[in-house]
């Protein structure tokens, strides 16, 4: 029993697959038509709209020979120079007052001279003084030379107001004083003193044998008579 139902089965499905080779063959009639995709050529599109820019005008006479020509292009730069165009830059000659060029701010007055052809610049500035410096061993110390003594105020000495002002003076190289400062003050007494050291004269200070201003500590002293 099972053998013959398995040869059934068999012949069973050679009959189908045969059946289904073979109608194709011997149906009559047209076959369907297949489905046709859709092309773009049946796409309803708008063409576009190019157009070239108009060539520009062209500026000033065309030349005889350049308009015979056929193969010259309208838009060519001209041959030649048109005579209705305003010039951009201004001849010479036509600089007003305002044009001018001014001088330099902090110029040398006048200008520089000129000798033989050629401009002289000015001297330069001269050297700046030497700073002074505090007195020391390695330099030869100033001597003073005109001694003015104080002028002792009255109002000190009805006050018995006596002592000694310590001051700070600058000589310089020609052995002047130059200024004068107070380190140690007595107030009815500072004045005076400082009256009398800027009417003191020394030598010049000597530093590898060439004078400079110096620094140097003095002491005024104010004593009353009867003391």
């Amino acid at each position: 029993m099972r053998r013959a139902f398995t040869l059934f089965s068999v012949v069973a499905h050679a009959v189908v697959i045969a059946a289904a080779i073979i109608a194709p063959v011997v149906v009559d009639g047209a076959l369907p038509t297949p489905h046709q995709p859709l092309l773009f050529e049946a796409a309803d599109i708008m063409p576009a709209d190019i157009r070239l820019p108009k060539p520009a005008p062209h500026v000033g006479p065309v030349p005889a020979a350049a308009a015979k020509s056929s193969s010259v292009s309208t838009i060519a730069a001209p041959t030649i120079e048109p005579s209705d165009v305003t010039p951009e830059i201004e001849p010479a000659g036509t600089a007003t007052a305002s044009d001018a060029i001014v001088g330099v701010e902090n110029g040398v007055p006048g200008g520089i001279e000129s000798i033989g052809g050629r401009s002289v610049p000015p001297p330069p500035p001269p050297p700046a003084p030497p700073k002074p410096i505090r007195v020391h061993e390695g330099m030869k110390a100033p001597y003073k030379i005109v001694d003015v003594p104080p002028v002792y105020p009255g109002v000190a000495q009805r006050a018995r107001v006596d002592g000694v002002v310590i001051l700070e003076a600058v000589i310089d190289a020609q052995g002047r004083v130059a200024t004068v400062r107070v380190l140690r003050s007595i107030a009815l007494l500072d004045q005076a003193a400082v009256d009398a050291v800027k009417q003191w004269r020394f030598t010049p200070a000597l530093l590898n044998a060439e004078p400079v201003p110096v620094v140097m500590t003095v002491t005024v002293n104010f004593k009353l008579q009867d003391r």
